[in-house]
C-alpha cells in the first residue's frame, strides 16, 4: 500500500468515528498507527498524518462552501 492509498484509508475511517477524530486531534500519529494497523518510521508516519490533515481540511473547507452556497440558493 502507497502513502497515498494510507491517507484515503486514514481518512475514510477517521471520519466515521468519533473517537478515532478526537484521538485525531489529540496524537495525530497514535491515531493513524491505529488505523492503519502499523507501527511506521516518524518520518513515513508524519507524511500520512500531513496527507490526512490537508484531506480532512480540504472536506471541511468543501462542505463550509457548500452550505455557503445553500444560504445564498446557489
Amino acid at each position: 500500500m502507497d502513502i497515498k492509498e494510507m491517507i484515503t484509508q486514514a481518512v475514510e475511517k477517521i471520519t466515521k468515528d468519533e473517537s478515532l477524530k478526537k484521538l485525531f486531534q489529540t496524537d495525530p500519529i497514535k491515531a493513524v498507527e491505529k488505523v492503519l494497523g502499523v507501527d511506521l518510521p516518524d518520518e513515513a508516519i508524519g507524511k500520512i498524518v500531513d496527507g490526512v490533515k490537508a484531506k480532512l481540511t480540504a472536506d471541511d473547507l468543501k462542505g463550509a462552501v457548500e452550505g455557503l452556497k445553500g444560504l445564498f440558493g446557489k
